[in-house]
């Protein structure tokens, strides 16, 4: 039987997807294959097919007894002889599949990666009647990957222990560098590759920044209006409750999913979403894994997730049936202390593991036992420490062999039992580098997310990019490309250009030059922003920004062309947000830099302008009643004139335009108030001790030389 016809016969499907043809055939062909396909992108198919076809049995490793039971509830319902292994079966029924194995009666098995830690069950399994290894989630063996599971490592070693068949390894969501360690793990040989099927035609990809709760209430208000069926993931359990608080009258039925809730309770969620009588759920990154209904019209991230490829992941949840959806982030920087202290958790280091285990060693009984909960071991530690730390680091310790997990009857309790009595927490052979570069790695992939949420490039093909699907096209689809399709670039008019000059030297007066074209930031665009609209916040005040001579210079131009026009400087790529540490700073890029000083020239996306009065006049300054009531902003022009000349004296000798010498204000009080000590001159906004040292004596001079 031919592949197409095996479709037709078992699976009812007129015809492959790209590439699932090709994969099936390497599969058949007994090539090991490694298969990076999307979330619904038909990845099973890819191994359920050619375990039809092959003489004996597929051994398929999957993480979830829930998505095991899934899969083989629906490949029995075809009539198709499918089964699994797990610790929620009986003996009986283990020892019946494990028969069945050796009988060849099933041709699909269905496995935990646990079960491969008993050397019994390796033993078990029959050589000969194994065809093909399939490793569903196959990032999970990666500690690159976003949801390494330690179980999944010894599966190189159990597909030797098994007679090394070939092997399929099948994920979602791995980047090059977890490819390669999925490859090395495995120990493929010369494997058939296959990177494709990222591009999901049907969706459209949305950052939208937000400020504050009220606004993303608002953001989730117009999703669940338009688009009625949805998933909206939480970063924790008492923010999903938050949230499905505030938003329970906009829908019918909206489900609660997280890790506190009992299985009875997930699984009854679960269900009633599934057979749609609920259209929303409100969840952690617990829900999802096996959901397959079709009809889900948006996916909403309430908070940043931990990487790209969970985030693309989960919003590949949506639009399975081909219609049009919609993956929408409500991304706030803020949100990055929650995805901290979930790194934190996660990376205990080497001293907390030693610790924990002085600390288990020390509150065990006469049978080397500890029964306390995490959070009393975290009491005992005697100083503040991160509950999900202690939790991994016992895991740490269980994975090791130098503790033993059980469960206490009756409880929700798991005890432990010190195993390795001679050891202590300062001689344990703890691989701190190993840890560290995870710990890494982990902060990595929060940044790339923070990155992802700042770019002005096209979603879609940044995270091809970043998959290694390269060469993609706009999708013409996300925000970004839709920002870009509804304003046409074009060069500025000369009084648009003074206006982004002024805007690239507020950014580059609030950095330190490090080179002609090389800027560090020092600050975030809020706060540039504010500075440039003239705030006199505290926060401006303390750091010394009202002093700078670009304070208020955009201030006649209102903040909502400020900002956009900020935005359309980040898109041409004149300015860029960097992380560093704990905040989003706002850069000034080479190409900002030549273009501040006049250097290039380049078209642009500019918004219009609602308000300000910039015109070649507004080069002369502002002739205002002063608040003495005295009519005329000039009380000297012969002075106001020389001091103009001076200015752009001094400005063609930088090449910098002239108002960063010294605004037009500035040099109307300089004339009027004719200050001939540095003290004097201190007393007038603008005036700071950078520009004491650096421009103001040769203004001082030409006033003395005037008087």
């Amino acid at each position: 039987m031919t592949p197409e016809d095996a479709l037709q016969k078992y699976f009812g499907m007129p015809s492959f997807r790209k590439p699932q043809s090709d994969i099936i055939r390497a599969v058949l062909d007994k090539k090991d294959t490694l298969v990076v396909m999307p979330t619904g992108g038909g990845k099973s198919l890819c191994f359920q097919l050619p375990a039809l076809l092959l003489p004996g049995v597929t051994l398929v490793v999957s993480p979830l007894i829930a998505l095991m039971k899934d899969q083989v509830d629906a490949l029995q319902a075809r009539g198709l002889p499918a089964g699994l292994l797990n610790s929620s079966q009986t003996l009986e029924q283990q020892r019946e599949t494990l028969e069945a194995i050796r009988q060849r009666t099933l041709k699909l098995v269905y496995i935990a990666p646990e079960r491969f830690r008993s050397q019994s069950f390796i033993n078990a399994l029959p050589r000969d009647a194994i065809s093909l290894f399939a490793i569903d989630e196959a990032h999970c063996l990666s500690q690159w990957g976003h949801d390494f599971r330690p179980d999944y490592m010894r599966l190189g070693e159990a597909r030797k222990a098994i007679g090394n068949p070939p092997c399929i390894a099948l994920t979602a969501t791995a980047t090059p560098d977890v490819q390669v360690d999925i490859k090395h793990c495995l120990e493929m040989k010369q494997p058939a590759e296959f990177v494709a099927g990222f591009a999901r035609t049907n969706l459209s990809f949305r950052v939208r920044q937000t400020n504050s709760d009220h606004e993303k209430l608002q953001a989730l208000q117009a999703l669940i209006k338009q688009h009625t069926t949805g998933i909206i993931y939480c970063a924790t359990r008492k923010s999903v409750d938050a949230v499905a608080a505030k938003i329970e009258h906009l829908s019918n039925a909206v489900i609660r999913y997280h890790g506190g809730l009992s299985d009875a309770e997930r699984s009854a969620a679960q269900e009633r979403f599934m057979g749609r009588d609920a259209n929303i759920v409100v969840a952690t990154n617990a829900f999802g894994m096996g959901i397959d209904r079709a009809d889900i019209r948006f996916v909403c991230h309430y908070e940043m997730p931990g990487s790209v490829e969970a985030y693309y992941q989960e919003g590949g949840r949506a639009g399975r049936d081909g219609a049009p959806s919609v993956c929408e982030m409500l991304f706030s920087y803020a949100d990055k202390r929650v995805q901290d202290f979930f790194i934190e958790g996660a990376n205990p280091g080497k001293a907390l593991i030693a610790e924990i285990f002085d600390v288990l060693c020390a509150e065990s009984d006469a049978q080397h036992e500890v029964r306390l909960p995490v959070d009393e071991l975290c009491n005992r530690v005697g100083r503040k420490v991160n509950p999900m730390a202690v939790s991994t680091a016992i895991s740490v310790l269980a994975r090791q062999g130098w503790i033993e997990r059980f469960d206490i009857p009756g409880k929700r309790l798991k005890g432990t039992r010190i195993k390795q009595l001679g050891l202590s927490g300062s001689n344990l052979p703890i691989d701190g580098k190993a840890l560290a570069l995870k710990a890494e790695r982990d902060s990595e992939r929060l940044k790339t997310v923070i990155n992802f949420s700042y770019a002005k490039s096209c979603r879609q093909k940044w995270i091809l990019d970043y998959f290694g699907e390269c060469n993609g096209e706009n999708c013409k689809r996300c925000d970004n490309c839709k920002q870009a399709k509804n304003r046409a670039a074009r060069a500025p008019s000369k009084g648009e250009f003074t206006l982004v000059q002024k805007a690239l030297s507020g950014v580059a007066r609030m950095s330190r030059r490090l080179g002609p074209d090389d800027w560090m930031p020092r600050f975030g665009k809020r706060k540039i922003i504010q500075c440039l609209m003239g705030s006199q916040s505290a926060a401006i005040r303390d750091s010394g920004l009202d002093q700078l001579s670009t304070h208020g210079i955009l201030k006649r131009e209102g903040s909502a062309y400020v900002e956009s026009l900020f935005e359309c400087l980040e898109g041409a790529g004149l300015l860029q947000v960097e992380v560093d540490g704990n905040y989003p700073l706002l850069k000034l890029t080479a190409t900002g830099a030549r273009v501040m000083q006049g250097v290039d020239t380049i078209d642009l996306e500019l918004p219009e302008r609602t308000a300000g009065t910039f015109s070649q006049k507004s080069a002369n300054p502002p002739s205002s009643t002063p608040k003495n009531g005295t009519p005329g902003g000039i009380l000297d022009r012969h002075l106001y004139g020389i001091l103009v000349g001076l200015r752009a004296k001094m400005a063609a000798q930088t090449g910098k335009p002239a108002f960063t010498v010294f605004s037009n204000s500035v040099l109307l009080e300089l004339a009027n108030k004719k200050p001939r000590t540095e003290q004097d001159a201190l007393e007038i906004k603008g005036i700071g001790p950078a520009k004491v040292k650096s421009v103001l004596p040769q203004f001082l001079c030409a006033i003395k030389d005037n008087l």
